[in-house]
């Protein structure tokens, strides 16, 4: 008996289930370089493609100086690039986070965090507001708000999430941080009601994002790997009506450091951290060629849910 399709999908990467050829992403420019600061978190949520806790560190810390050639090579091949982002586990937990912010800051990109606002950033908020103080609004913040309720908020992070994350969010408020947040569309609201929800919650909290604004307030598509999900041919950009290069690899990297390796390692991408086959090598020069989308995530994020972790312009 043949292996059913569904299970025959992204196995080879030129060429699809259906013996069709896989849609490819060239790199246009690089606008964002990412860096996964640790798969440690202070939490563990569920449905988290990261599979972050207090106990997985499968993705060690990224240091100050294993960071700082990344910056050089930036500037040595004078590379487009406007924004450095970074995402974990969760960035504060990193030891050398707030240095790593200072180098990226001082060296004139704009400097996005993804961050659960809870208490390993409470613990930074010293050395956040001096920062913010020398860089004004070159550094962000984005905070993970799973739902504009708490019981829902906390079906994900767990009891007790909602209201330390509030605290995280009014201090960034209060001391005028560049702030935006990220929700979650995994109970199958659309989005003008989920929208109308964060709306309606961010006035109750005095928070003044826009959530009518998508860059401010990103609702993210769900990913889950065992779902059955199409796999993208090259005629699927004229079927869908989308470009290659507004898909999030056409724009930007992520660096990783894996637990026992002896350095970083560039990725296509945020959503693949563990995937050694989709390493591209040490340097970013060496990551500049094209991206197979031979992965569900690819499909079901970028090309078909048209989520993207950051913007470029």
């Amino acid at each position: 008996m043949d292996t059913p399709i569904q299970y025959r999908k992204f196995e080879h990467p030129d060429i699809t289930a259906k013996g069709e050829t896989r849609a490819l992403v060239r790199l246009s420019h690089l606008h964002t370089l990412w860096f996964n600061t640790g798969s440690l978190c202070n939490i563990t949520c569920k449905g988290c493609f990261m599979e972050s806790s207090p106990t997985n560190d499968k993705l060690a810390y990224i240091t100050r100086d294993e960071v700082r050639p990344y910056l050089q090579e930036i500037k040595d091949r004078k590379l487009a690039v406007k924004e450095i982002g970074f995402t974990g586990g969760e960035p504060f937990m990193n030891p050398d986070m707030i240095a790593i912010l200072s180098d990226c800051l001082a060296a004139g990109f704009e400097v996005l965090v993804l961050s659960n606002a809870m208490k390993p950033m409470h613990h930074k908020k010293a050395e956040l507001l001096a920062l913010k103080d020398q860089f004004g609004d070159k550094l962000s913040l984005r905070i993970s708000i799973d739902h504009f309720t708490p019981a829902r908020h906390e079906e994900l992070r767990g009891v007790g999430t909602w209201a330390p994350m509030i605290e995280g969010v009014r201090w960034l408020v209060e001391n005028g941080f560049n702030m935006a947040v990220a929700g979650r569309t995994l109970w199958h609201e659309d989005d003008v009601q989920e929208r109308a929800g964060y709306a309606a919650m961010f006035a109750r909290e005095g928070i003044p994002v826009d959530a009518l604004d998508p860059m401010a307030l990103v609702l993210f598509p769900e990913m889950d790997e065992q779902a059955d999900v199409p796999e993208i041919t090259v005629a699927c950009w004229d079927i869908l009506g989308i470009r290659p290069d507004a898909m999030m690899c056409a724009t930007s990297r992520m660096v990783v450091k894996r637990k026992g390796d002896e350095g970083p390692v560039v990725m296509p991408c945020t959503l693949l951290p563990y995937d050694t086959e989709f390493v591209m090598g040490e340097s970013l020069c060496e990551a500049e060629e094209a991206v197979k989308l031979n992965h569900p995530h690819c499909a079901k994020f970028c090309v078909l849910g048209g989520g993207s972790c950051s913007v470029a312009d």
